[in-house]
């Protein structure tokens, strides 16, 4: 049981560590150091890894989680599979809705943000940000509390 809470930590802390780094370093760095419609192609490359990166490690906690029903197994378990639906969610209908739109958008850089594409993808990349950031406070909660 030691080895599968072991491999449930090191889930937690690589899906955690990993919507830290792309969330708070090298999103904002890439927006910061290239023009925004060079910065909104490469993130867009990035996302389909970033989602699968989540998943995986939530699998891997998921079935750590069971295999071991730990200490607040309940708990812990409620938590990663929101923070699994909530990364599905992104994965499979947010950002594929929101590339679509981009390829749809010219320029960032030019089209006004009050035009409907344009307000969509700002309406989708909100949703994104609200799953995120809350899949991050879960990641938090688990490394912190279980």
């Amino acid at each position: 049981m030691q080895f599968l809470f072991i491999i449930y930590r090191l889930a937690v802390a690589f899906w955690v560590g990993g919507t830290a780094i792309f969330t708070f370093v090298l999103t904002p760095l890439i927006f910061k150091s290239e023009p925004r419609d060079v910065a909104g192609r490469i993130v867009g490359y990035l996302f389909p890894g970033y989602f699968r990166w989540g998943l995986a490690c939530g699998a891997v906690a998921l079935i750590c989680t069971i295999a071991s029903r730990g200490k607040n197994f309940v708990a812990a378990l409620a938590l990663i599979l929101a923070m699994l639906t909530l990364t599905s969610f992104q994965a499979y209908y947010v950002e594929p809705r929101a590339a679509a739109l981009k390829k749809e958008i010219p320029s960032f850089e030019t089209t006004p943000k009050d035009h409907p594409l344009r307000r969509e993808f700002s309406r989708l990349h909100g949703i994104s940000a609200v799953c995120n950031l809350t899949v991050f406070a879960g990641g938090v909660i688990l490394v912190v509390l279980f």
